[in-house]
């Protein structure tokens, strides 16, 4: 009787860690935020209204700037872009890819993004690129998505 309480408590200790250690996964947005490197852009994506899109159904890739990236932008072009909601909707959504591409799957070519317009994509061994930036950590996998982390802010082509 003994033996088979301390089974049932250690199943249940077990068990209790497990959940501690076994990180839920959450949507692409909420990935975002839980990553102190993207907290820029997590702020330009609440700012825009993309929050409640990638906390929908996806899936959808992003390409994350970091915020050494954003510090890279000139101060002239995150002033435009804070003053127009517009544009900086569409600047971040040239980050999104519909569907779920992880770095494995990546073929050399263009894909359209969720703003419209092309980006180009890139890989050589395990090194990815989109545009000029570099995938730095690749693969965060969301409940609706995967977000890879780049070191450059990518702009779309004007129209």
């Amino acid at each position: 009787m003994l033996n088979r309480r301390f089974l049932v408590l250690a199943a249940a200790v077990a068990a209790l860690a497990g959940c501690a250690t076994s990180p839920t996964p959450v949507s692409v947005a909420d990935t975002i935020a839980a990553q102190s490197q993207l907290s820029t852009l997590n702020g330009l994506v609440a700012k825009a209204g993309l929050t409640d899109t990638l906390k929908g159904t996806g899936p959808y890739t992003v390409f994350a700037p970091t915020n050494e990236a954003f510090a890279k932008v000139p101060a002239k072009t995150m002033d435009e872009l804070a003053r127009d909601p517009a544009k900086l909707k569409a600047v971040l959504s040239y980050h999104l890819i519909p569907g779920k591409l992880m770095a494995a799957d990546v073929k050399n070519g263009n894909s359209k993004t969720v703003n419209g317009a092309n980006v180009a994509l890139s890989k050589a061994g395990e090194f990815v690129t989109v545009e000029d930036a570099m995938v730095q950590t690749a693969d965060i996998s969301a409940t609706n998505g995967v977000v890879h982390v780049v070191d450059a802010v990518l702009m779309p082509p004007s129209r």
